[in-house]
C-alpha cells in the first residue's frame, strides 16, 4: 500500500475543508464544466467538494473517447435530449432528468491514494454507505460480465473495480445487474471522480440515443434501480445519497459562489457545449486556463 494510501484515511478527510452542494438541475455542459470549476477551487481556495446533482434538460454524455458516430443525433433532437462528452472514459450514459441521480467528488491529488484502485475503493465508499442506508443491497461487482453494447456505459463489461451491482447476494451470478457506474480523471493536481446512479429505468430512451437496434429488454435485463429494489421515493434517494457524502467528509452545506456560476458557463459555452468538443473531441485552449 502507497504512503499516500496510509495518509488518506476517512478520518483525514474530515480533517480538511470540505463543502456539500446539493445542485439545482442544469444542462449537461454545464455539469461538466462545474467539476473543472470545483478542481480550481480545491486549488487556489483550498475548498473540496462533494456534490449530488441533476441533469434538465436529459442529457446523453460521451465517453471521451467515444465516437460520436454512435449516436443517434435525430433520435436525441425529437426527445430533446442534450448531449455532452465528459473527461472521463467509458461508453455514454442517458442520464434521465427523473431516473438519474448523479455525484461527484473533487479533492486535491496529494490527499488521496494515487493507486486508482485504492482511491475508487475510498471514493465509493459514500455511495456503497448510502445504499445500505436505503437498504439496497448493493456491491463491487464481484467478478466481470462481457460487453453487451460497448458504447453504452451500462451495457459495456462490468468491472470489479469501479461498477457497483444489485443485489450484491447474486455474486458472481448474471442476476446481479448494473445499478451505478464510477469513473475518474486527474486534472491540475485535482482528482474527479463523477457517477451515476440508476434511481429508476428508462429503457426506451437509454437504447434509442445509440444507433443501434436494441430491445429495450437488453437494458432492462442488465440494468438494476433504486426504486425497483426498494420503492423509496426520488427525494429521499437523493437526500440520503447527499447525507452520506456528508458524513464521509464532515462536508458544511453550501452552494456555488457566483464566480465559479461565471466560469461554469462561460466554459460550458466554449467547451462541453461546443460542437468540436462534444462531436469531434476537439481539446481547445480553455484546457490550459
Amino acid at each position: 500500500m502507497s504512503d499516500a494510501t496510509d495518509r488518506s484515511t476517512d478520518t483525514d478527510l474530515a480533517d480538511r475543508d470540505w463543502r456539500l452542494i446539493r445542485d439545482e438541475p442544469r444542462n449537461g455542459a454545464t455539469q461538466m464544466a462545474l467539476e473543472e470549476i470545483a478542481a480550481r477551487t480545491a486549488l487556489e481556495d483550498d475548498v473540496r467538494t462533494v456534490r449530488t446533482y441533476s441533469w434538465e434538460p436529459s442529457t446523453l454524455s460521451l465517453g471521451y473517447r467515444q465516437d460520436a458516430d454512435t449516436v443517434d443525433w435525430a433520435f436525441c433532437e425529437r426527445e430533446g435530449i442534450d448531449v455532452t462528452r465528459r473527461q472521463t472514459g467509458g461508453g455514454g450514459i442517458y442520464h434521465d432528468r427523473d431516473a438519474d441521480i448523479s455525484y461527484t467528488i473533487v479533492a486535491p491529488a496529494d490527499e488521496v491514494p494515487g493507486n486508482l484502485m485504492d482511491c475508487y475503493e475510498l471514493f465509493c465508499k459514500p455511495i456503497l454507505e448510502a445504499f445500505d442506508r436505503m437498504g439496497v443491497d448493493a456491491a463491487f461487482a464481484s467478478a466481470e460480465q462481457d460487453a453487451i453494447y460497448q458504447p453504452s456505459c451500462y451495457l459495456r463489461d462490468i468491472n470489479p473495480a469501479h461498477d457497483i451491482v444489485a443485489p450484491a447476494g447474486a455474486g458472481a451470478n448474471a442476476s446481479a445487474g448494473k445499478i451505478s457506474g464510477n469513473a475518474q480523471y486527474r486534472q491540475r493536481d485535482v482528482v474527479i471522480q463523477h457517477g451515476s446512479i440508476s434511481y429508476d429505468l428508462e429503457p426506451r430512451k437509454h437504447v434509442g440515443v445509440f444507433d443501434t437496434e436494441l430491445a429495450e429488454s437488453t437494458f432492462t435485463d442488465r440494468v438494476m434501480s433504486i426504486h425497483d429494489e426498494v420503492g423509496i421515493d426520488r427525494d429521499d434517494a437523493v437526500a440520503t445519497i447527499a447525507g452520506a457524502l456528508q458524513d464521509w467528509c464532515d462536508a458544511g452545506e453550501s452552494t456555488w459562489n457566483d464566480g465559479e456560476l461565471e466560469a461554469a458557463r462561460d466554459l460550458a459555452d466554449r467547451k462541453f457545449g461546443s460542437d468540436a468538443w462534444v462531436r469531434n473531441r476537439e481539446v481547445l485552449e480553455v484546457d490550459n486556463q
